[in-house]
């Protein structure tokens, strides 16, 4: 599931989002789809790991890991390949 950059064109809000390819990406701010995608800014070097680790906490609070076991969530929270 990749994560994209967005600028909602509706409230002017710049975010983040894990999009699967069968959602349509919503605001979480407005709820409006009028998102334009924007261009990542590139992870400073030796950051990517301590970024990488942060977006997959915040992917497993917003419940995208439910579909993993309890031992391969904890893998994956812990850094480790599932």
């Amino acid at each position: 599931m990749p994560m994209f950059d967005y600028h909602c064109k509706a409230c002017q809000a710049e975010f983040e989002l894990l999009v699967r390819s069968s959602t349509v990406p919503t605001c979480p701010h407005c709820a409006s789809t009028e998102l334009e995608k924007c261009v990542s800014r590139i992870a400073p070097a030796g950051k990517i790991e301590a970024i990488r680790m942060s977006n997959r906490r915040l992917a497993a609070a917003q419940g995208h890991f439910n579909n993993y076991s309890p031992s391969e969530k904890a893998r994956l929270l812990k850094g480790k390949s599932v």
